[in-house]
């Protein structure tokens, strides 16, 4: 790059801070060794016995509508209220979702195992056959037939191994319909009961 033009470009820092950092490297390597691969698949064994719900992120985004599956969503603050997703560093619905700078979570019910499937697939198309209604704060999809919704502007992000912590902060939230969670147990969904 040139001289004159580098002096036009803003600073990086200012870049970083409305686009957020972008580390476009290689995704994690395989296991190096069959000892590496036993620790592998016994961390996601053990911790696969913690039952969780089953949630997908999504925003209204320039290019249209994006979401993804998303299990690993916690509570963080009551005052101010914070929640905490976790995308994978490679996650391209990710990418989208914080350039917006703003997402609602939907608590899946019991039974919408098919809204998950799809949401965590590679579909050109994840709203195909999905019916969904706008938020009023920024036109975030609420999924129809979801437990509960929190509409969330990014609050902070943190990079931690292979996955972002995203801490969002609750704009507005309201109740679904169902009142049975989908939940997510040793690799499986599970209901109450």
């Amino acid at each position: 790059m040139s001289p004159d033009a580098a002096e036009g470009w803003p600073h990086p820092e200012l870049i970083e801070s409305f686009h957020g950092r972008f580390d476009f490297e290689a995704p994690p390597s395989p296991p190096e060794t069959p000892a590496d691969a036993e620790a592998d698949a016994r961390f996601r064994t053990v911790l696969g016995r913690f039952a969780s719900g089953v949630t997908v992120i999504a925003a209204q985004t320039a290019e249209g509508p994006v979401g993804m599956t998303c299990q690993s969503f916690s509570s963080v603050s009551l005052r101010p209220p914070l929640i905490l997703f976790a995308p994978t560093k490679s996650s391209r619905a990710w990418a989208r979702i914080r350039r917006a700078g703003h997402f609602s979570v939907n608590i899946l019910a019991a039974g919408q195992e098919a809204v998950s499937n799809q949401f965590a697939s590679r579909a050109a198309d994840k709203y195909a056959d999905i019916s969904w209604t706008p938020s009023a704060h920024h036109g975030d999809p609420h999924l129809s037939g979801a437990v509960g919704y929190l509409d969330c502007a990014v609050h902070s992000v943190h990079e931690e191994g292979d996955h972002y912590l995203v801490v969002g902060r609750v704009l507005d939230l309201e109740e679904g319909p169902a009142t049975e969670p989908l939940l997510f147990f040793r690799s499986d969904y599970r209901e109450l009961g």
